[in-house]
């Protein structure tokens, strides 16, 4: 059975909260690109971020937490929802981008 450190998966995010205008994309690109993590995050019309985020499961689940409860420093996460959680048998993804 493979370890945890060489499964690759795929979640979508949506962070709710006072996440626009706080440079909430910059500081979750420069956390996944610390992490090795691929995928791309956007400002949406509702006032939240949303993204998608790939790589090892041991990864993922340190960006996860970081979503939920850190974010960037003048941030103020109230919900943070990961869907559509699947394995992958190869990265979607070459780099972590943000999207306009």
């Amino acid at each position: 059975m493979a370890s945890v450190r060489n499964v690759l998966k795929s979640v979508d995010f949506e962070v709710f909260g006072r996440v626009q205008g706080v440079f909430f994309r910059k500081y979750t690109r420069k956390t996944a690109q610390q992490h090795g993590l691929v995928g791309w995050v956007m400002n949406t019309s509702a006032g939240t971020v949303k993204g998608q985020v790939q790589g090892p499961e041991e990864k993922l689940i340190l960006m996860k937490t970081w979503l939920k409860t850190k974010g960037s420093p003048k941030s103020r996460i109230d919900k943070c929802t990961f869907t559509n959680l699947r394995t992958l048998t190869a990265l979607e993804f070459s780099s972590f981008d943000i999207k306009k």
